[in-house]
């Protein structure tokens, strides 16, 4: 294969895109262009370089020493143009560079992809890339200049900002509730239909209810249905197919308006507040200050909760 011209950041950013990739197929939605096309600069760029960087199957990408080692060098590249883009940019109060946003599937759609649009309309030297998962704090740290994340937090480097309170409710539909009737303590669960949401690898069968006493109730579910997809589980649980236990931010509408009713109120779950998750103060883009103030601009007061 011959060498032709040098790189371009842009060869380097598409490459980390595509490596960060499950698939070509998802490369090109991340990258908003056809699959064939995807294919073709990618075969330019190995063409350029003269060898090979990924191996590709219909379903998997796979690095080769020589594109592990671009990937890495990529990255170190990368980082030094934007972090040179936020010195310029700050002394001519300008905000720049490449922001990349990881947030969980629902939540993200709702609340923070109208967001990073506000950012960028405000910003417009600036790129973002937001990446909806539903394990968004399981996201490669280093891929990430701000995590959004709801619910229970393992171990992690970054500094966390909370952004909101958000309450776990146990609800069900009026026709449900009408034709099995309204559980009166968490053990009542045994004899109903439940609903799960799995996300975050949290074990989604055991449901903690805490009584006035500060008593800890554990009840462990069967769910007759799952997900990892919040829309998919609320969905079921307006249709009247069981109970669920669901974050507030996502609800709270359903509940004001009676398509849901909430169940064991005088209980309480683990609370699931959404935080920001961010690399310490002296090595944090001056982007992800920006955008971080902007979400506690949003998020004070509480979209979900009515004022007090």
């Amino acid at each position: 294969m011959a060498r032709h011209s040098a790189l371009s950041s842009d060869d380097l950013r598409f490459f980390v895109v595509v490596t960060g990739a499950s698939s070509l197929a998802a490369a090109s939605r991340s990258l908003d262009v056809s699959r064939s096309a995807v294919t073709q600069r990618l075969n330019q760029l190995e063409s350029r370089l003269g060898c090979r960087l990924l191996d590709r199957t219909t379903r998997h990408l796979r690095l080769t020493e020589e594109g592990q080692l671009l990937l890495d060098r990529a990255r170190s590249i990368l980082e030094g143009l934007d972090e040179i883009s936020d010195t310029l940019g700050e002394r001519q109060d300008v905000v720049s560079g490449h922001l990349r946003i990881s947030a969980p599937l629902g939540f993200g759609r709702r609340y923070i992809a109208p967001l990073a649009a506000a950012f960028r309309r405000k910003n417009p030297a600036v790129t973002i890339t937001l990446t909806l998962t539903d394990r968004p704090a399981i996201a490669d740290e280093n891929k990430c200049d701000l995590i959004v994340h709801i619910g229970e937090l393992k171990d992690s480097s970054l500094v966390m900002v909370r952004l909101a309170a958000n309450d776990r409710l146990a609800c069900a539909s009026p026709a449900y509730l009408a034709a099995r009737g309204e559980p009166v303590r968490p053990s009542d669960l045994s004899a109903h239909t439940c609903l799960a949401l799995r996300q975050n690898e949290e074990d989604v069968t055991l449901w903690r209810f805490v009584d006035r006493q500060r008593n800890t109730i554990p009840v462990r579910v069967s769910p007759a249905m799952s997900s990892n997809d919040g829309e998919a589980v609320r969905a079921w649980a307006l249709a009247g197919l069981g109970v669920m236990v669901r974050s507030e931010w996502d609800i709270a509408d359903d509940i004001a308006s009676g398509r849901l009713q909430r169940v064991l109120s005088r209980f309480r779950l683990p609370s699931a507040d959404v935080v920001a998750l961010l690399g310490k103060r002296g090595g944090r883009t001056a982007r992800a200050n920006a955008f971080l103030k902007l979400l506690q601009q949003h998020f004070h007061p509480n979209p979900w909760r009515p004022p007090e």
